[in-house]
């Protein structure tokens, strides 16, 4: 029999889900620089969607990847490679002097993410068992929000203290001993774990999702200011036989006995494509506003960097509570109606958002929008939670490593491509309506509470089909939810 692997312990605990909050507050924590990366480097719009976007993307695209490294060469070590990789990227983050080399550096840290979160989950998986392993998912599923607040609020203090004169920078450097820190002792506290057998790795797949997605990416961000040359017209018409390639060679793969990156045979199940539906229409704009948020909070209210983060603490904290009880309801009532009362709770934040723009225009406060982003944090918690278990309401229990690594891209895919997305929105918005942030910030509010009506439109006509497997027939199926 088996032997199971050594417990992380308490100390191991802490090192790993400090590890996986390292790309999460990254990715926050950025936002809250925007303005003072646009003074320091002299970026303009296009270059902050890029900056915000080339991480989500490359994480998206190294995500698998990862994972199948992990499975293979042992995820302690993978892990303390993703570290170190993100560390020395955070580094040259602040050291850039160049937009061109931020955004390199940007990449590579996106990569380095890759290679630490999807190590995280898994050993807690095969280590733990009962009730530590309970708590420590439980704790794996919240640190999101968590993560969110400090990444706002620290990341803001950190621009706004200007120590050492570095301004912004610090926002990166702090990665540094955080990560030196995680280095230093997970030789120690973190047990080493690997797959039996070895996972073999899709890079005709990651290659070509790499692809799509710049082909999405640099038409959305480049596209308007270049007025739109053959060149970015002709990588957005390359998206469709890119994909179908890509499904083709997946096909291909599969007819071998192969596990592509994103296989045909689970995309066709209902709750994996509906899971889909909500990645689009929900993470894009998700990623969106926070993007088009911290420009209006910074460039139009004029908030310097501390209070534009205190400004999300609330948002933070709802998408914190929400997140703890989401799986109780989800489990009550079922995701169709959970899933149709967050799109209905953050349809009513937007809304109360858009008032409070439309009353108050440059002059925002923590205060005023803080009623807005009450619901639209609730929202957010319950609509996350609703994606991964519809998602994995179909997916046998041999499939579950697959079919949560095609949620994790679809996620992390859609929240790259937002910012860019909803900047090019923002951007043309504000030069059309008389250069005012909060009017284009609204006309942007607008459009996303049309694309989440949509998505509660789609989930009535879906209602039948979401129900999990243990409250349709009382089963112990529930598992495989």
């Amino acid at each position: 029999m088996k032997a199971t692997p050594a417990s992380p312990g308490k100390t191991g605990l802490i090192l790993l889900l400090t590890a996986q909050m390292l790309p999460l507050i990254d990715t926050s924590i950025t936002n809250v620089a925007l303005e003072s990366i646009t003074r320091s480097l002299s970026s303009s719009a296009t270059d902050l969607e890029l900056i915000v976007a080339l991480y989500g993307v490359a994480f998206a695209v190294c995500l698998a990847v990862g994972s199948k490294l992990g499975d293979n060469y042992g995820r302690r070590r993978i892990l303390l490679t993703g570290v170190t990789i993100f560390g020395l990227a955070s580094l040259f983050c602040g050291l850039s002097a160049t937009v061109t080399q931020l955004l390199i550096a940007r990449t590579v840290q996106g990569m380095g993410a890759a290679l630490i979160v999807p190590q995280i989950l898994a050993t807690l998986h095969v280590t733990l068992s009962g009730h530590a392993h309970g708590r420590a998912i439980s704790l794996y599923s919240g640190i999101g929000g968590l993560a969110f607040i400090i990444g706002q609020v620290g990341g803001g203090w950190l621009v706004s203290a200007d120590i050492a004169g570095l301004g912004w920078r610090n926002a990166f450097f702090i990665n540094v001993p955080i990560c030196l820190l995680v280095l230093m002792f997970s030789l120690r506290f973190i047990p080493e774990t690997r797959n039996d057998q070895p996972s073999r790795i899709d890079w005709q797949g990651t290659v070509l999702l790499a692809i799509i997605l710049c082909c999405l990416l640099f038409p959305l961000a480049l596209g308007p200011v270049m007025h739109w040359p053959w060149m970015m017209q002709g990588a957005f018409i390359a998206v469709l036989p890119l994909a179908l390639l890509m499904r083709y060679g997946a096909l291909v793969q599969q007819r071998r006995g192969l596990t592509p990156l994103l296989p045909p045979r689970l995309l066709k199940l209902p709750g994996v494509r509906f899971a889909l539906l909500i990645a689009v229409l929900f993470f894009t704009c998700w990623s969106g506003f926070m993007f088009c948020m911290a420009l209006t909070l910074q460039a139009g209210a004029g908030m310097g960097p501390l209070a534009s983060g205190n400004s999300f603490i609330v948002l933070g904290a709802s998408y914190f509570m929400a997140a703890l009880y989401a799986p109780k309801l989800i489990a009550r009532y079922s995701p169709a109606p959970v899933l149709l009362a967050g799109v209905l709770v953050q349809v009513s934040g937007i809304v109360l958002l858009m008032a409070t723009l439309a009353w108050q225009g440059n002059a925002l406060t923590l205060w005023s929008i803080a009623p807005g982003s009450l619901l639209m944090g609730m929202g957010q918690a319950v609509i996350v939670n609703c994606f991964y278990r519809v998602g994995m309401r179909d997916i046998a229990t041999r499939d579950a490593g697959a079919g949560s690594a095609i949620l994790s891209t679809l996620q992390q895919a859609c929240l790259g491509i937002g910012p860019a997305a909803a900047g090019a929105l923002y951007q043309h918005l504000h030069q059309h309506l008389d250069g005012s942030y909060p009017h284009a910030m609204s006309g942007f509010l607008l459009a996303e509470a049309l694309v989440m009506m949509a998505l509660g439109l789609a989930t009535l006509l879906k209602r039948h089909t979401l129900t999990l497997p243990s409250v349709q027939a009382g089963s112990g199926e529930s598992s495989r939810s």
